[in-house]
């Protein structure tokens, strides 16, 4: 871009037409490569920002998971007091523990299911390779 259509904003100097081919090609060489540094330096800045706000949130939610264990760990407690009423405490106790058992036994089932689907192997990626190579192959012939 220009001012006043002869001097370029960045402060080089326009090129001319007593410039040669190769004077040109190594501008516009200077030019991308200078582009491509500014594009890096962009993008570098806009993950770090992202990867902070990320670990913000992670934090976040690791707190989240301590306070609801606390609050799991009280309720249990509470539900066990509370049948030490109708009860003795280790009867209640125990009640309150086969409940919790149970609950991980289903959560960890469910778990394993869900990672016994899960494919190491990137199939679309393998696909789109295998189909680039197909057509390369098709054009140097």
């Amino acid at each position: 871009m220009t001012i006043g259509g002869s001097t370029p904003l960045d402060g080089s100097h326009p090129a001319s037409t007593e410039d040669s081919l190769g004077e040109i090609v190594s501008q516009l060489t200077t030019d991308l490569g200078t582009l491509t540094r500014q594009e890096l330096a962009l993008a570098k800045a806009e993950l770090q920002a992202e990867a902070k706000k990320a670990g913000k949130g992670a934090g976040l939610l690791g707190g989240a998971a301590f306070a609801g264990w606390m609050v799991a760990l009280f309720l249990s407690l509470t539900a066990m007091w509370a049948l030490d009423e109708a009860m003795d405490l280790i009867w209640s106790a125990l009640i309150v523990a086969a409940v919790w058992a149970i609950a991980a036994a289903v959560l960890a089932m469910r778990g394993r299911k869900e990672l016994r689907d899960v494919s190491p192997k990137p199939e679309q990626t393998v696909e789109s390779l295998k189909e680039d190579a197909k057509w390369l192959k098709t054009q140097k012939s």
